[in-house]
């Protein structure tokens, strides 16, 4: 299926415009005046409201949902195929999925075996709440990477001599194929476990205005907090026929910021520079927008009297936040790369989100209501026959 571009004007469209935030006149916080988009499903309120107490202006905009396979034959199935032998080896890859995939165990009448087989295994854990998971139900594990990541487990298990030893790869969301195939080339058997499948949001509208936001630089950051949302995002783009806007936008002017490498990575395949915390956390996600968003966005000016702060979608004029509508804050940005070059109304043309390239009336309407937005006419200068500029 495919879904018409945004709009020519999106500025007016509620569905690619967000709506302004009631800003603070003195605001301070450090996101203020920025917009990021939020992938997460599961705990995407947690992270929009670590990001909103910050000042962030949030687009939620779910990219996934879990579909349980409690009633699921796979997992039954797979679970049947655990307890029918000895297993040296389990691999827990998430805790939520490892608590799922227990918790269905006790609905068909197997989950005390499942304890009994993992408790005489090496189990393995990918990080803290993988842990968490297996100590809550009276397990240890026996190892855990200090990475967090697959690639360290697989470099683990491949270092013991895996011939005829049964192994257990729980997997949340999505197929291992390269752990997998990695296991059983080193002679193991290996049984996968699907707790949980990735499928697209009921409703994938909120999900395609991200797009739409992403491509026009109507955000300033994606936040991703799984690889599954990163390919769905993705995908959705090329059934809105805009996939190559979607990859520039993400390479260029929006931040993809990812929990972890894990996540980057089929991010980084297309070439697009992640952000990451140096901890897979959602705190510690918020923390490194704080901390690098403003930097890669901010453009500081002064213009006589006045000093700006041209945020991504605001503008700090002494010290007063004033949000912007799309198009005024489109030519705001532009002047501000240039401050005292004259930019023509050709190139500013060329830069108003949605337009198409012809209506040379949107300048003129653009600058109005720029000069209304930032209370001084004076701050943008035309310049007759020319274009305009910031009066620097």
């Amino acid at each position: 299926m495919t879904t018409s571009p945004p709009p020519a004007d999106a500025s007016s469209d509620p569905h690619l415009a967000p709506p302004l935030a009631s800003l603070d006149a003195h605001s301070t916080e450090p996101l203020a005046g920025f917009t990021v988009g939020v992938t997460a499903a599961r705990r995407g309120e947690e992270l929009a409201g670590l990001l909103t107490r910050r000042g962030a202006r949030v687009v939620s905009a779910p990219a996934i949902r879990l579909v349980p396979l409690a009633d699921d034959s796979d997992l039954l199935s797979a679970t049947r195929a655990c307890l029918a032998g000895p297993v040296q080896y389990a691999l827990v890859t998430t805790g939520v999925g490892f608590t799922g995939w227990l918790e269905a165990a006790r609905g068909w009448g197997l989950g005390a075996a499942l304890t009994t087989m993992l408790g005489s295994a090496k189990v393995l854990a990918r990080g803290p709440k993988a842990r968490g998971a297996i100590r809550a139900v009276g397990l240890a594990e026996d190892w855990s990477p200090d990475s967090e990541a697959l690639p360290e487990m697989l470099d683990h298990l491949l270092a013991a001599d895996l011939r005829g030893q049964r192994v257990v790869v729980q997997l949340h969301g999505e197929p291992l194929p390269d752990l997998v195939a990695a296991l059983r080339e080193g002679g193991a058997t290996v049984i996968e476990v699907p707790v949980y499948r990735w499928r697209l949001p009921v409703d994938p509208g909120p999900l395609r205005r991200l797009v739409g936001l992403t491509v026009l630089r109507q955000v300033d950051a994606v936040a991703f907090t799984s690889a599954p949302a990163a390919i769905r995002m993705l995908e959705i783009a090329t059934e809105m026929g805009q996939h190559r806007e979607l990859v520039a936008a993400l390479r260029g002017d929006v931040v993809a910021a990812c929990v972890g490498a894990v996540t980057a990575g089929p991010l980084e395949e297309l070439g697009i520079a992640t952000m990451q915390p140096a901890r897979a956390r959602l705190g510690a996600l918020a923390r490194e927008l704080v901390a690098e968003l403003p930097g890669r966005r901010t453009v500081r000016l002064s213009i006589g009297e006045h000093r700006l702060e041209v945020r991504g979608q605001a503008v700090v004029v002494n010290e007063s936040l004033r949000a912007l509508p799309p198009r005024p804050m489109a030519v705001l940005r532009a002047l501000a790369r240039s401050p005292g070059r004259v930019l023509s109304r050709t190139e500013l043309l060329q830069i108003l989100p949605g337009n198409n390239g012809t209506d040379g009336h949107a300048v003129e309407m653009a600058v109005a209501r720029l000069r209304t937005g930032l209370g001084d006419a004076q701050l943008v200068r035309t310049v007759v026959k020319r274009g305009y500029r910031l009066d620097c």
